[in-house]
């Protein structure tokens, strides 16, 4: 198969790709940062449909189709909602929800075209229930969720299959990478919250599963005729139930079992 995988410069993105291509697939990768040094690796800024569509159409002359999207780059900003800077709510919602948006606006018609394809849209828990001073990521990968859902909807008819991968932690250079709010740090009545609950945060992702776990899966999902629309990988079983939890919980006490769990 040909597979596109966007953010493979490091962490699920690099385990994905190696992985795809131990299992005999065609993979072309993609990171902001590409030199051209390698005709596999494309220099995609996901934020740009531009940047985006002249890549899926490098592809598609050398290929003559993309029958995998998957969509995995992305960035985290730590912070009280409230504090949130319009620039860093751009930041956030341009890198992991619009820039799904393009890939999958630049791929889909030739999907749509040879009537078959999958698109896989990498999420997270944290789109299927909030994670305290993650509001921005949660809301990036919550609206990730809805589009994906109203994708399903509309493109079976064509033969896409529209899957949604929500990971766990996992010990990548997520956390590393992650930015801080300086408003929240420097805010009397959250700063102190925010640190106990960062540290919590950071202490689940650093002892998190490997990237290859997810990679795995992904491996499989690829293979499947009738994949499901939702997969939940995780290393730690606690946040799988937490997912199940927060859908047959009252919103309240399923609130307050989150505060108590990250010492808000």
């Amino acid at each position: 198969m040909v597979i596109l995988v966007t953010g493979t410069s490091s962490g699920f993105g690099l385990a994905i790709r190696r992985h795809l291509v131990s299992k005999g697939h065609k993979v072309y990768g993609s990171s902001r940062n590409a030199d051209g040094s390698d005709s596999y690796t494309l220099a995609i800024d996901v934020r740009s449909a531009k940047s985006v569509q002249l890549a899926v159409d490098k592809i598609i002359e050398r290929e003559g189709r993309i029958d995998v999207l998957i969509n995995n780059a992305g960035m985290g900003i730590g912070g009280a909602a409230e504090l949130a800077t319009p620039e860093e709510v751009d930041l956030q919602m341009s890198t992991n929800f619009i820039g799904c948006t393009n890939m999958c606006r630049a791929v889909l018609p030739y999907m749509r075209s040879q009537r078959k394809g999958m698109i896989i849209n990498i999420s997270s828990i944290a789109g299927r229930f909030a994670i305290p001073y993650q509001g921005l990521y949660s809301a990036s990968k919550f609206a990730i969720e809805g589009y994906s859902q109203a994708l399903a909807l509309e493109t079976k008819q064509f033969g896409v299959k529209i899957v949604c991968v929500n990971p766990g932690d996992f010990n990548t250079g997520f956390t590393k990478a992650r930015k801080i709010s300086q408003q929240t740090i420097d805010s009397e009545d959250y700063k102190q919250s925010f640190a106990r609950v960062l540290k919590n945060v950071e202490k689940d992702e650093l002892g998190g599963g490997s990237p290859e776990l997810l990679a795995r899966k992904i491996g499989k999902i690829v293979t499947k005729r009738y994949p499901r629309f939702h997969y939940i990988v995780a290393k730690d079983p606690i946040q799988t139930l937490a997912v199940y939890l927060s859908l047959i919980l009252p919103q309240n006490f399923f609130h307050w079992i989150i505060r108590l769990f990250y010492s808000v």
